[in-house]
Formats: structure tokens, sequence, C-alpha cells
């Protein structure tokens, strides 16, 4: 008995070392991954105003690649790049939860100037977060689908998942939410005020960008397709490829 113990102790001892030299070969001092241009990144220590927002939806998610998020917990400082996000127009478009300008106890967060945060639930307390774009007569926000850690101390703390992938620990709107620790009590976060716990900063990195049609949202009938899906090509943590 023993002996077995002490078996499994060297094991877990091999998968740990193991774990820690994936981390070490793959990512360099500052997070990114070594020799992809797709995960560098270079912050401007400059929080985006709310003039950055007010545009149409589709285009804030083009601006938004690339961004870098500043998220204050109490465990200390997070930062995550932006890496994926899908454009929802409402009142015209299906896949909006604000569809035909549909004004609810939830969705009532649409209608706010851009650089908001609009947070839903999906799956129990799995949080999705969107940022509003345009003005608050426009129904339009952009849903973060995926998010490059700079720092993986806090994130892995907070998310204690089992991959050995770094990349499980964000590819994923549900993920998003919980590495940033938001949920509905976030509704209503002004992106532009540096004092509530989350802003943007620039990055001057540039990069390649995709275009796809957006995930799983097959019941939005002509709208399935719009190419609103916005990605930078060859980073490993976006949700899915092309």
């Amino acid at each position: 008995m023993l002996e077995k113990t002490e078996k499994q102790i060297q094991n877990n001892n091999v998968d740990l070392q193991t774990k820690n030299e994936i981390t070490k070969k793959s990512f360099n001092q500052k997070g990114q991954k070594q020799n992809n241009p797709a995960e560098q990144y270079e912050p401007i220590e400059t929080i985006l105003d709310s003039a950055f927002y007010k545009v149409d939806v589709i285009q804030l998610a083009q601006k938004l690649i690339g961004k870098i998020i500043v998220r204050t917990l109490p465990q200390g400082e997070v930062r995550a790049l932006i890496v994926e996000a899908e454009a929802y127009k409402a009142p015209e478009d299906k896949a909006c939860h604000a569809y035909n300008n549909k004004k609810t106890e939830r969705t009532q967060y649409f209608w706010q100037d851009g650089g908001h945060l609009y947070i839903y639930s999906i799956y129990g307390n799995n949080y999705c977060f969107n940022i509003t774009a345009a003005t608050k007569n426009d129904p339009e926000a952009v849903l973060i689908r995926a998010i490059q850690p700079l720092k993986f101390d806090i994130v892995k703390d907070i998310r204690k998942i089992k991959s050995f992938k770094l990349q499980e620990l964000s590819n994923g709107p549900g993920k998003c939410g919980e590495c940033l620790q938001l949920d509905k009590s976030h509704n209503g976060l002004n992106l532009c005020d540096k004092n509530s716990g989350m802003y943007l900063i620039d990055n001057s990195t540039k990069y390649e960008i995709g275009i796809s049609s957006r995930i799983n949202i097959d019941y939005a009938e002509e709208y399935k397709d719009k190419p609103w899906r916005f990605y930078i090509k060859n980073n490993s943590f976006v949700s899915k490829k092309g």
C-alpha cells in the first residue's frame, strides 16, 4: 500500500513537471507563444474612450480584435488579448437576443451607449460577455468569443482545468467570462471608466484577421451566414478555425 502511494506521488510529480515544461517551452516570460506572431502583443497604456465604441457593431467587432482587456480582481490584475469576436445587430438580426427590438429584463442592456457590458448566462453559471456598440438607440453588441491571457497564474487558479492545454482556459465565450470573473452583476459596466474594474487598452501589434460566419446560430435563417465573426489568424486561443 505504501509502495503504491509513493508511486502515485511520483507519477503526480512527473505530470506536474511535464505540464510545467510544456508551459515553459511554449510561452515566453510575457505569456506569448514562442515564434508565433499571431500571439505577440505590445500594449499601449491608454484606455479606449467612448468614441472608440460609438460605431456600427460590425466595425466595432473588427476593431476589438487585438485590443487588450485589463481586469482588476481581488487576486490581482488580469490582462487578456481579444482574439475572437462576433457582431450581433438588432433589430433585423435573427441571431441577436434583441431581434425585432425585443426588450426584456435580460436584453435591456443592449440599449446602452457603446462601451458597456451586456452579460448573459448559458448552461447554468457560464457567463458570456458582450460589448455594446453605437448609441443607446442602437441595440447592437459584440460577443467576445475567445481571449488570450497575457499571464496565466491568476487565470489558472480561477479556472482549475485538468487539461495541459493553456488554450482551454479561455477559448470559448463562457470560459472568457469565468477567466475575468464576470457575471450578471456586471451588466452595464462602463468600460470607459478606469475605476469600474475593467477597461480596454490599445495594442500596437498588427495581425492578420480572419472573417467567417458566426458559430452555432443555425436558427437565424438568412442571418446565419452573415460574415460577422472576426478572429486573429493562427492564434491558438481562437475557439474554432475558419
